[in-house]
């Protein structure tokens, strides 16, 4: 029966629900300072969050939604410069107010810490945009509690190919039936389950319709001891929040499958 060794989790929208107040605001700001008239509401942004990352995300709503463009001579270069802007203004964000974790995430990392469970993040999202929101929501040294960044352009191909997951695994050294993944969409899951990973999803706003078939366990939030989670699929006992014995015992649950 493999041991649990290792948390690999997901960034936007898994440690914070950085899309709709940080991420949506930020390129609505880069639209601004390049006076190119868009903007991106709530609505339209769970639209194009179907889409993975930040440039593709640009590329898609170009692509898709036709808006008025400027002249220019290379579409590649303009979304390059358009999510670097973007980025800027999700970091300047983040240092001016702290955006507070989903509940659970700081406890169980904490937990997993004083355990000697390993730590890894595997997202679409810049490396700055994971440093913004680590030093800034979690403390100013967080990011030396993960033992790997797999982040952004790392690999050839984002959510929901595997790519992202099986990079952390590799740069680990560890093989997925001694890992549990956290994700909350959609692209993510696929993404994990596609990598061979016991997978919890805890969805949000954005993604509490999406199709999550086969996950190992569907949550509204990893809950805390005085604020228990609400179960959309899977089983957790006699469990009301998420800890490191019952990441263990679904790991072991489906090495028995």
């Amino acid at each position: 029966m493999a041991k649990l060794e290792a948390l690999i989790f997901d960034v936007d929208g898994t440690l914070a629900n950085t899309e709709k107040d940080a991420h949506r605001v930020a390129f609505n700001r880069a639209f601004a300072d390049a006076d190119l008239g868009w903007e991106w509401s709530v609505e339209l942004y769970g639209k194009l969050l179907k889409v993975a990352g930040g440039k593709e995300r640009i590329r898609f709503y170009i692509n898709d939604w036709k808006p008025k463009m400027p002249e220019i001579e290379d579409l590649t270069e303009f979304i390059k410069g358009l999510h670097a802007s973007k980025t800027k203004h999700y970091c300047d964000l983040l240092a001016n107010e702290v955006l507070p974790l989903r509940p659970g995430v700081r406890r169980l990392i904490d937990e997993a810490r004083e355990k000697g469970i390993r730590l890894a993040i595997a997202t679409t999202t810049t490396p700055a945009n994971v440093t913004a929101l680590v030093t800034h929501s979690l403390a100013p040294d967080a990011m030396d509690w993960f033992e790997v960044i797999a982040a952004g352009d790392m690999v050839p191909q984002k959510k929901p190919a595997p790519d992202i997951f099986l990079y952390a695994l590799e740069k680990m050294n560890l093989s997925a039936d001694q890992c549990v993944a956290f994700e909350d969409s959609g692209n993510g899951w696929l993404s994990a389950r596609d990598s061979g990973l016991t997978t919890v999803v805890t969805v949000n706003n954005y993604t509490e319709n999406q199709d999550f078939s086969g996950a190992d366990l569907i949550l509204s939030n990893l809950g805390e001891p005085d604020q228990p989670f609400n179960i959309v699929s899977g089983d957790v006992g006699e469990k009301s929040y998420f800890d490191v014995d019952l990441a263990a015992d679904l790991l072991s649950r489906k090495s028995n499958t």
